[in-house]
């Protein structure tokens, strides 16, 4: 017995962890989207978890966020960061003589917010970015970044439905109303269309001095949903004010780049309604669902956005983005059952009987790993019954018999787990076959 007291293991609240099976998929989940990205000719970049407080608070003037994770060390005022745009413009700031613009990059990484944990929002999570930033973005980047979302979808073995807008449409509208000191008041309004009954929503906009005529005509604005030509056809005659004609001339760039880029109609809806970041966006925006499981909630989103670096240089670096928000889909393919869990870390295991076919075992294995084929070998004294029960319970796909006759014969049982089909063949048959069932 011993007096030395435990400490009872514990792990802070709504913070990331997967078992080893999870963790497995989950980075086939990443490897899947990198190679996306880097087809679309994207550059990864990874910044620091940490950076000062006065950068990563630089957007909200210096305000403390209550739900930022901020501390000394030293004489160091130090914030973990709560997404990876801040931490772009910095980059971009501070590297702006040497990088080609337009420069296109891609991050993933783990984000901190501390806000209160629930089903889909954690305190740790990853975010996973493609932005591209420079002086003159055309709106072709814009439809580069949604269309992107379907290639992304697609690795994954799913379909997606994107729902697109531009913040100028609404803006515009309220503009023309005389509300221009109040737009972004409004724009939370709006924002809380698909939260609130309609009475209580109608009472938020009266509240705000929109009279019955007006709502009637914001109705018919955020109501509007389908392809360019429908929303347009409903909407374009509802004002003359040029910010709102902006809006629907960008979107209607944005439709064409993105016929020409041969976007799946099927995945394509314009909706009116989405604000989306308040006023953090100010032209095109987006948001991407699951098809089919709307009710899920969005899955990413993005837009364009002028002034990225505005805190930081004296440049007008404007940029337009895409954002999956890759713990959340995790999670909601685990809970769904849209994943395979049961995945292993060992493609082919290796049984052995004694010392003499142990060392003709780790040969095999040996020849197998440097083949790129992930073989393992059973080390432990049990018997042949108990190596293929261990061999099932770990998912193994493919097992290696190498007993006394298979090494005089130079010939190995290979046994498939599935089908309990077994083969007789020589090592390189082996490897060229394990090989060809892999790829």
């Amino acid at each position: 017995m011993t007096d030395k007291k435990l400490i009872t293991p514990r792990k802070l609240q709504g913070f990331w962890e997967l078992m080893p099976n999870e963790e497995m998929v989950f980075e086939d989940i990443l490897d899947k989207i990198k190679n996306v990205f880097k087809t679309n000719c994207f550059l990864p970049l990874d910044t620091p978890v940490l950076e000062y407080s006065d950068v990563l608070l630089a957007k909200s003037g210096g305000d403390i966020d209550k739900e930022i994770y901020r501390f000394t060390k030293g004489d160091n005022d130090i914030c973990l960061r709560y997404d990876l745009t801040v931490p772009l413009a910095r980059f971009v700031s501070m590297n702006y003589n040497i990088l080609d613009f337009p420069f296109k990059r891609f991050q993933i990484g783990k984000v901190y917010r501390g806000e209160r944990p629930q089903k889909g929002r954690f305190r740790e999570f990853y975010q996973c970015d493609a932005d591209i930033t420079g002086e003159s973005l055309p709106l072709t980047y814009d439809a580069e970044c949604i269309k992107l979302y379907e290639p992304c979808f697609k690795a994954l073995g799913l379909e997606v439905e994107i729902e697109v807008s531009n913040r100028k449409i609404l803006a515009g509208y309220f503009e023309s109303l005389g509300f221009g000191n109040k737009i972004n008041n409004l724009m939370v309004v709006v924002d809380k269309v698909d939260k609130l009954p309609k009475v209580e929503f109608i009472a938020l906009l009266k509240e705000n001095s929109l009279t019955d005529a007006q709502i009637d005509n914001l109705f018919t604005i955020i109501t509007a949903k389908g392809s360019f030509e429908e929303i347009k056809k409903k909407v374009e005659n509802i004002t003359d004010n040029s910010t709102f004609k902006a809006g629907l001339e960008e979107l209607e760039t944005v439709d064409k780049r993105l016929q020409a880029m041969c976007m799946e109609k099927e995945s394509l809806c314009y909706n009116l309604s989405i604000v989306r970041g308040h006023n953090y966006y100010t032209g095109t925006i987006f948001e991407a669902f699951i098809k089919g499981k709307r009710e899920l909630g969005a899955i990413g989103g993005g837009g364009r956005y002028d002034n990225l670096c505005g805190h930081f240089i004296d440049k007008n670096i404007q940029g337009v983005g895409m954002s999956i928000g890759i713990t959340r889909l995790f999670d909601i393919l685990k809970n769904e059952n849209m994943i395979n869990l049961n995945s292993s870390s060992t493609s082919v295991g290796i049984i052995t009987f004694d010392e003499e076919t142990l060392q003709y075992g780790l040969s095999l294995m040996t020849n197998l790993r440097e083949n790129g084929i992930r073989a393992d070998i059973f080390n432990e004294e049990k018997s042949f019954k108990a190596k293929m029960k261990e061999a099932n319970r770990k998912n193994i796909p493919y097992v290696i018999i190498c007993g006394e006759d298979e090494v005089k014969s130079n010939s190995y049982t290979l046994k498939n787990m599935a089908t309990s089909e077994q083969v007789s063949l020589t090592l390189s048959k082996i490897i060229d076959m394990l090989i060809k069932n892999n790829e």
